[in-house]
């Protein structure tokens, strides 16, 4: 089955950690300095990204979610340009600001897309004299304050200092029933206990774990982890191998890679964490979130440097990589395909009838229909409803059997049935692009037509191809099988 993407918007996730700010100096090198055997690189291009946490937020707010940032900056020019560049695109930004600190920046100097040297800016936020010896109070009184007004916890470690009291932080997010969500670093993973969900990739979790030949050791040594660390599910990233999750009493998921085309793997740990706290936001069961996760990180690795990827970008890929579910579905599953196709872009077409015997005016009908947009759903009378308006020797054939005849249609999408004498109720809830029947009906009568147009669609009249009818293929069958009987006798009384 199709994963449907759930409305991201109504997830709000935390993100507290390592606070960054990300430099570009880009510029051609044509010489070497006479100074030092080094290229002299002429800046002519500058750009600022948020790193770290920051970047995590981001792509966060990329899938049109709630995210507000808690971390450490100091009170400088770097922790300005870093929440402008934030806020501008949609992170609440809660820094806790130091007097006197530096906030960590990187600068990369690039010439022909070659780093040619990196630089890092930062003195810490914590000292053995005492300075700033209330970091941690005014840190976890951020935290606090933001704390209840959020589904999901999600700790961004890069061993910066920011998270040097993650036990504590994470005591007070199970207090509260939180999801907390943990991208860990270093050699010991103690600290991350009790986490609802951590993310190495396979090396950090072979630093910790040791080395898995195969899979097989790969998933006993997770469990052992999840075990020892009291933790819901470990979801291990493995590069080119896809991902491994493991769950409490569950069977171990492997997802092969999705991506296609890589250019560069910066920040796609970041989507995908960030893709897991926003699926679980909304509820969304562990195994289709990190499904989703997968096929985000193959957007994001496509892309060149630290990149976020859009529930669009989603929407897309996952079109590409697997075939849209299709054929006879139910009212509820059809509503969500509905829903989902309408926001990647998609035109759906409805229209509904009997179909009792179909023939060439109805497929000629359809392929027309399907003509009309992208999507296209036929609603089907169920047998009772028939006998109600076409009389009591119809229908001819059982609404499963019209159902499998319709849904066999290469024009058809999806074939769902309904119970009432009109579609009204059904047309209403689907909400399609546009309603479409038969050359025999006026378009102010149509039922469900004005719910279509209250709701920004269209309803079209679509020509019938003249002299076919299920009622009167019937009335030549029926003709006919008189004329045959009719001979039969008179044959009979010849020859007596």
């Amino acid at each position: 089955m199709q994963l449907i993407i759930p409305d991201f918007s109504k997830a709000k996730i935390l993100v507290v950690g390592d606070l960054m700010l990300d430099r570009y100096w880009h510029g051609p090198t044509s010489r070497i300095s006479p100074e030092a055997p080094v290229p002299v690189v002429k800046i002519e291009e500058s750009e600022e990204r948020a790193g770290g946490a920051g970047n995590v937020a981001l792509n966060i707010a990329a899938l049109n979610s709630n995210s507000t940032l808690v971390g450490l900056t100091g009170q400088d020019e770097s922790a300005n340009i870093l929440k402008s560049r934030l806020t501008h695109q949609g992170v609440n930004c809660q820094f806790v600001e130091l007097a006197g600190c530096t906030t960590i920046t990187k600068l990369r100097v690039l010439s022909r897309h070659q780093q040619l040297i990196r630089l890092d800016f930062e003195d810490g936020f914590f000292s053995d004299d005492g300075e700033h010896a209330d970091s941690d109070e005014q840190l976890l009184s951020a935290y606090q304050a933001q704390l209840e007004k959020h589904d999901v916890v999600l700790f961004s470690d890069y061993q910066k200092g920011t998270l040097r009291d993650l036990p504590g932080l994470i005591t007070l997010a199970k207090k509260q029933a939180k999801k907390i969500i943990i991208d860990p670093k270093g050699n010991d993973f103690s600290i991350y206990r009790g986490a609802s969900l951590l993310t190495p990739n396979l090396s950090e979790f072979e630093t910790i774990a040791g080395p898995c030949e195969n899979d097989e050791q790969l998933v006993e040594k997770a469990e052992k982890l999840c075990r020892e660390l009291q933790l819901d599910a470990l979801l291990i990233t493995r590069s080119e191998k896809g991902m491994t999750l493991i769950q409490s009493d569950k069977p171990a998921v492997h997802l092969p890679t999705r991506a296609r085309d890589v250019f560069d793997v910066t920040g796609a740990g970041d989507t995908v964490i960030a893709t897991l706290a926003v699926a679980m936001g909304v509820g969304m069961d562990l195994v289709d979130a990190t499904k989703l996760a997968n096929l985000a990180a193959s957007v994001v690795v496509s892309k060149v440097g630290t990149a976020t990827v859009t529930v669009h970008e989603l929407r897309t890929a996952m079109r590409q990589l697997s075939d849209v579910e299709q054929g006879i579905i139910a009212e509820e599953r059809l509503i969500a395909l509905v829903k989902d196709a309408k926001e990647h872009g998609e035109k759906v077409i409805m229209t509904n009838g009997c179909f009792d015997i179909l023939h060439a005016g109805h497929v000629t009908y359809l392929e027309q229909a399907k003509r009309l947009g992208d999507r296209l759903i036929v609603a089907v009378n169920d047998d009772d409803s028939v006998k109600r308006i076409k009389g009591p020797e119809r229908p001819v054939n059982t609404m499963n059997r019209r159902m499998q005849v319709l849904a066999g249609l290469s024009c058809v999408d999806w074939v769902v049935p309904f119970y009432e004498d009109t579609p009204t109720r059904l047309i209403c809830d689907v909400s399609p692009s546009v309603l479409v029947k038969g050359g025999d009906n006026e378009v102010d009568k149509i039922p469900g037509g004005n719910c279509v147009k209250e709701q920004g669609g269209e309803v079209l009249i679509m020509e019938y191809v003249d002299n076919c009818s299920t009622t009167g293929l019937i009335r030549s069958i029926r003709s006919a099988d008189n004329s045959v009987e009719n001979k039969s006798v008179e044959k009979k009384a010849d020859d007596q």
